[in-house]
Parts: C-alpha cells; sequence; structure tokens
C-alpha cells in the first residue's frame, strides 16, 4: 500500500507554473501543421514543427488517435424575463447509448450542467428554432438534481418524426469552447474546434492534440509506413475541472466513455514497433485496457459494469500478467460475446508513480498549471523533467493550451 499512499500524498501545488493570459492561445494558426513542435527524447529537447512529426517517429510506429467529435452542447434559452439559461449537455440517460441518442426524434434525456439555474423556478423552457426549413419548438425541462448536474428531458416537435436530436443540436447549439480562453464561441471554432479525423459524436470538449494534423501529415504518416489506428473516448466537461483539493487523493476524476475496435487491440498486441498515442484521451485510453484485460484475468465473465477501470485501480491491484496477455484477454471476451468492439468507462487517474504498459510516445499540448493532465504528463517523462520541458517552451515562445502549440515525447 506504500504507493497508492505515495501518489495520493502528491501536493498539486508541486505541479504549478506561471501562465500569463498573453501565452493562451485564442486561436490556432491559420496554417495547423505550421505550429511549433516541443520535441522530447531521452531527455533532449529540441523546437521543431508539427509538419515534422512523421519523420521525427520512430519506424514501424502505431499512431493510435481519438475519433470523437466535438457537439454543439451549449443551449441557451431565454425567458420571458428577459434571463438567459445555459443548458450544456454532458451525457446521455436516456437512452444511454450515444449513437442512439442523437438519432432520437421526440425525446431524450441528458446529464447537463445549468448555468444561471436560479432564475429557472418551474416548468419548461422553450424555444422555436429552424431545422432544415421546418420549424421546430424544443423545450426543455429539468428534473432530479446529482452533484452538481441535472438530468433535462428535451422534447421537440415538427416534420413527422424525421427531425433527430442531432439535427436539433446542429440547428440551435453552440460548440463548447474551453472556458480559459475567455471568449464567445465564434463561427470558425465550429471548425478549429475539431480534428480532421473526428467523425463519431459525442465529446463536450475536443482532443486537442489532434487538432493540429492535416491531411496532408496524415498522408506524410501513411506514405513512411506509420501505422494509423482510431479509438473513442468521449470527453467530458470533467477535462476541465480544476484540482480544488491540496493533495490529489483528494480528487474525484470523472468518468468518461471508451470504445476500442477489436482489431486495434489485436495491432497493438502485433504492434512491430512502438505504440504512439495522440493526445491525453488516447492515453488515458490505452492504458485503462491493461486493467480491463487484468480484471478479466481473474473475472473471465465480467459484466460491463465490473469492467469499469476506476481511479485508483492501478495502484492497488497486483499487476502480475503480461501486456499482451492483458490484451489477450479482452480480444477473447469480445470473441466470446461476438463483439467487434470493447465499449466502457474509465475513471484512470495518472499521476507520477504510473507505470506506463502501452504507450510508447505520445503527442499532446501544453497543459493547464496545476491540472491532471499535466500529471498524466509528469508521470511519462518524470518529475525532474516536465517542468524543465515546460520552463523551455515559455523562454522560446511557444503557445498554450487547447490551441496552442504541440509536443512530441518519446522514451
Amino acid at each position: 500500500m506504500a504507493l497508492i499512499d505515495d501518489i495520493r500524498a502528491l501536493r498539486i501545488a508541486d505541479y504549478d507554473y506561471p501562465l500569463p493570459d498573453e501565452r493562451i492561445a485564442k486561436h490556432p494558426l491559420t496554417q495547423r501543421e505550421q505550429c511549433k513542435l516541443l520535441y522530447y527524447k531521452g531527455g533532449n529537447i529540441e523546437e521543431r514543427r508539427f509538419w515534422e512529426v512523421p519523420s521525427l517517429l520512430p519506424e514501424r510506429s502505431t499512431l493510435i488517435y481519438n475519433n470523437t467529435r466535438v457537439i454543439n452542447a451549449r443551449l441557451r434559452f431565454r425567458k420571458e424575463t428577459g434571463s438567459t439559461i445555459e443548458i450544456f449537455c454532458l451525457e446521455p440517460v436516456l437512452p444511454r447509448d450515444y449513437e442512439q441518442i442523437f438519432q432520437t426524434t421526440g425525446h431524450c434525456v441528458w446529464q447537463c450542467l445549468v448555468g444561471n439555474s436560479k432564475r429557472w423556478k418551474q416548468g419548461a423552457l422553450t424555444q422555436t428554432v429552424t431545422v432544415e426549413d421546418r420549424e421546430v419548438t424544443l423545450a426543455a425541462t429539468r428534473g432530479e438534481q446529482r452533484g452538481n448536474a441535472w438530468e433535462i428531458a428535451f422534447d421537440w416537435d415538427g416534420a413527422e418524426g424525421q427531425i433527430t436530436f442531432a439535427d436539433v443540436l446542429n440547428a440551435i447549439g453552440e460548440i463548447p469552447i474551453p472556458p480559459y480562453l475567455n471568449r464567445g464561441t465564434e463561427a470558425s471554432d465550429s471548425t478549429d474546434y475539431q480534428t480532421v479525423y473526428s467523425h463519431i459524436d459525442g465529446s463536450v470538449a475536443a482532443p486537442t492534440a489532434g487538432l493540429h494534423f492535416t491531411d496532408e501529415v496524415l498522408a506524410e504518416c501513411d506514405r513512411r509506413g506509420i501505422t494509423r489506428r482510431e479509438l473513442t473516448l468521449h470527453v467530458g466537461a470533467g477535462t476541465f475541472q480544476p484540482v480544488k483539493s491540496e493533495h490529489i487523493g483528494d480528487h474525484p476524476m470523472h468518468y468518461e466513455f471508451i470504445s476500442v475496435p477489436r482489431n486495434v487491440i489485436q495491432d497493438i498486441i502485433n504492434a512491430p514497433g512502438p505504440i504512439i498515442a495522440v493526445g491525453t484521451t488516447s492515453v488515458r485510453t490505452l492504458e485503462s485496457l491493461y486493467y480491463i484485460g487484468q480484471i478479466l484475468e481473474e473475472h473471465p465473465d465480467a459484466d460491463e459494469e465490473a469492467l469499469t477501470v476506476t481511479q485508483w485501480m492501478p495502484y492497488t491491484t497486483p499487476c502480475e500478467i503480461t501486456t499482451a496477455k492483458a490484451l489477450q484477454n479482452i480480444v477473447d471476451y469480445l470473441d466470446r460475446h461476438h463483439a467487434d468492439t470493447y465499449m466502457g468507462s474509465t475513471q484512470l487517474m495518472i499521476a507520477p508513480g504510473f507505470k506506463y504498459r502501452i504507450v510508447d510516445g505520445m503527442i499532446t499540448n501544453f497543459h493547464q498549471p496545476q491540472s491532471t493532465l499535466l500529471l498524466l504528463v509528469a508521470a511519462f517523462v518524470g518529475n525532474d523533467q516536465w517542468r524543465g520541458m515546460y520552463d523551455y517552451a515559455m523562454e522560446h515562445g511557444f503557445r498554450f493550451l487547447s490551441y496552442g502549440d504541440a509536443q512530441l515525447l518519446l522514451r
């Protein structure tokens, strides 16, 4: 238990650094691939450009990225009194499946954050919007409160059941850009805040490390023999949740939905070279797979709920099987259930002391001070390295956070 005690005792104040507002990129570069790249390998740091990534990746690498797409999750309703109520869709409740809820017609329920909720005394909020040249009335009704979120039932009419919730969101919703940009959503964010390979709706925040990729950079990866594979982690609002406790042991990590195709897991088992994760979401998804396989080692017929990766599992579970065996356990589980994709959820906390079992390198952005994402990076490069990297970036004019510059970190 010494390890878990040491991890939980880590002080978040030790992962702080000064970040002036002018160093936070408010918009991306016009040419995404021209951003700066901090290239870290074996303790050495160089300044490069992102378009060089294909040539910097080790030979026979497998590049794995998150294909989630950001939804127009922020809805604004104006009351007759003039007050504006903001509803931020977090995750589906009815139906619980992401794909199904976007295809619902007429009714669905989401877990949501509600801004200015004190002004919403009772009754439904309504507004009329034009969807595909048809007038549709959307109503939002507040239900049960869970923590700081509410269950919100959405009902809409029109077009004899031909208008889906995805259609409604696209017509009325806004892309929820990060709060630390300190500006409103602009039309350009609809494109800027999506990766070029996003196609699975569900996130309320972008996997921002992937924002630098262009079709040309991906094509160069292909030309150089870099294998490209996709997985899905729908990013929740918890990604912006600050660590408010003094020690990370008192910080509750959020759960997120993950989905990994069977063939991707098999490709990782058979990979001829290093596994390079694009973004912290891909890192968390891949590293969660080991612990799912660990559960299956002891409980081959575990149900979906039992396969959830909890926050402290890596630090409390004896890890007695190889990574290949853990991954093979998942493949065998899927085969027994005649499934081609693993779907579940993870609460994984990656902090210094964590042992990486799948990821050999990562592409990521520069993260907020005192954040769990910075802890993840520190766990990869070491407590004695991350600060030097961030000092270098600050001294050399790098841009920070979601629309900022990138890092390629290799062991």
